[in-house]
């Protein structure tokens, strides 16, 4: 994979990287809100959707809603008690409610030209009738939301992968917060199930591949499942959804992939139409976005903690699966710091990190801080912690963090101090500064033809790093 191919899939990850809303308290209790959403190809890509509004107190009603990534809504047809209606035009997204209104339909069409075609990861992107979408994209939601506000929520038309499970008639039962974080959905496609331990990721293939059935895509997410449980004792989640989407006239087998913090999290991953079975051995993309949840969801976003964490797991979890020796993931990380420093440009870790554009120099002091946490722990505590003890304890702690919490984690895994002090000393000095010690220490060596392993006094804590070891739950 050549560098400009990775730097412009990690520019897509941070550009297409979602905010959570701020919740208010909405003027229903009991009733719910209800949304039904028909998938219809006439006289192109769409889905129409209603939402029944529950009844009101007497002189309180909604107020407005909006759509929270606008750009393809026209407008809402509001209906009152009486039959009448009214037609609102959203300005900024926002849709004026008036009072009285009984419901709201509006269309919203999933291919951005009239020909049906489009490749938008959020707004539209398929063939024929199959799409992929952002529900935060086409779902009118309440401006006003609270965790415990009561949503139901039917589909028709299509085959449709929403992250959520529906009851036995088919009516996903949501809170308000699912609104907010809706992750990605897909409507028609086939469909495969893959096992890792106990866990079920509920796999979408929305589209046709050249050269890879079906099986080829699902004995391929299963590999990168397993070796997610290299890093965790157990896939992270019971029940995940994933939707693979073709991209044409690439061979790539993983051209970008991405998680959205839906409950549960929810996965989409663009494979070449032309890539090959032997092509996913040396692909990083599906194992880097499942990495993603053996992390909670840091609230407020801090991307190169995040981002670090998977990319400095992606080369140690194929390692230790066995997919790549480990002088080559070394090899590869090392490729990556390089990376990373060079447009880092020796600056402060602090400076580089506050770039939001400066894709590399986040990723990549991420993951120096992350390897280097990891031999922290295990210099102070003897070999007895590692920093996948660490996310662990986390996970015992819910599925969100802050930054704060995920030091007092840290330093509860090493039984003292640890975390402010080594975050300032990275944040605070050249952003690479720690990298040509740490590496001498641990064996490895940056020679002209590449990377060696050689003896020294930490090649244990290396060895240890990158190790095969057999997953607790590995199915």
């Amino acid at each position: 994979m050549t560098t400009v191919a990775r730097a412009w899939r990690v520019a897509l990850a941070l550009t297409l990287g979602a905010c959570a809303s701020v919740p208010l308290a909405p003027p229903w209790e009991d009733v719910p809100l209800r949304y039904d959403i028909t998938y219809t190809h006439d006289p192109s890509p769409r889905l129409k959707v209603e939402v029944t509004l529950p009844p009101s107190p007497p002189g309180v009603f909604p107020g407005s809603f909006l759509f929270r990534q606008p750009g393809r809504e026209s407008s809402v047809i509001a209906t009152f008690g009486n039959g009448s209606r009214a037609e609102i035009f959203p300005r900024d997204g926002v849709v004026r409610v008036p009072e009285g209104a009984r419901s709201l339909r509006y269309h919203y069409p999933l291919a951005s030209s009239s020909r049906g075609g489009g490749r938008h990861l959020f707004g539209g992107m398929g063939e024929g009738d199959t799409w992929h979408v952002g529900g935060k994209a086409y779902l009118l939601t309440p401006s006003r939301v609270t965790p415990d506000l009561r949503v139901d929520l039917t589909v028709s038309g299509a085959d449709a992968l929403l992250p959520w499970t529906p009851d036995d008639r088919g009516v996903y039962h949501l809170r308000g917060e699912d609104l907010i974080d809706a992750g990605f959905h897909s409507f028609g496609g086939r469909r495969c199930q893959v096992h890792v331990g106990a866990s079920v990721l509920e796999v979408a293939l929305l589209g046709h591949f050249t050269h890879l059935t079906d099986a080829d895509i699902c004995a391929w997410l299963e590999q990168a499942g397993r070796e997610v449980v290299t890093v965790r004792r157990a896939f992270p989640y019971p029940h995940v959804t994933v939707r693979v989407v073709p991209v044409p006239g690439d061979d790539t087998p993983g051209v970008f992939g991405m998680t959205l913090w839906s409950s549960p999290p929810s996965i989409s991953i663009l494979v070449g139409q032309d890539a090959t079975a032997v092509s996913f051995a040396k692909d990083w993309v599906a194992v880097h976005e499942m990495l993603h949840l053996t992390h909670p969801a840091l609230v407020p976003r801090v991307a190169w903690l995040t981002e670090g964490l998977t990319t400095y797991y992606t080369e140690l979890a194929r390692a230790r699966s066995g997919r790549q020796p480990a002088q080559q993931a070394w090899q590869e990380l090392v490729n990556g710091f390089a990376r990373g420093h060079a447009a880092s440009r020796s600056r402060p870790m602090k400076e580089v990190v506050a770039e939001e554009r400066n894709f590399m120099g986040i990723y990549w002091t991420g993951a120096l801080f992350a390897l280097h946490l990891d031999v922290e722990l295990r210099r102070v505590t003897n070999g007895r912690a590692r920093l996948e003890d660490v996310l662990e304890l986390l996970a015992t702690r819910g599925p969100t963090a802050t930054l704060e919490s995920f030091g007092d984690a840290v330093d509860t895994v090493a039984g003292q101090p640890l975390f402010d002090a080594l975050l300032a000393r990275h944040l605070s000095g050249p952003a690479f500064a720690a990298l040509d010690p740490l590496l001498e220490d641990l064996g490895v060596r940056i020679d002209p033809g590449g990377v060696k392993l050689h003896a020294a006094p930490g090649s244990g804590v290396r060895e240890a790093l990158d190790g095969e070891r057999t997953p607790d739950d590995a199915g």
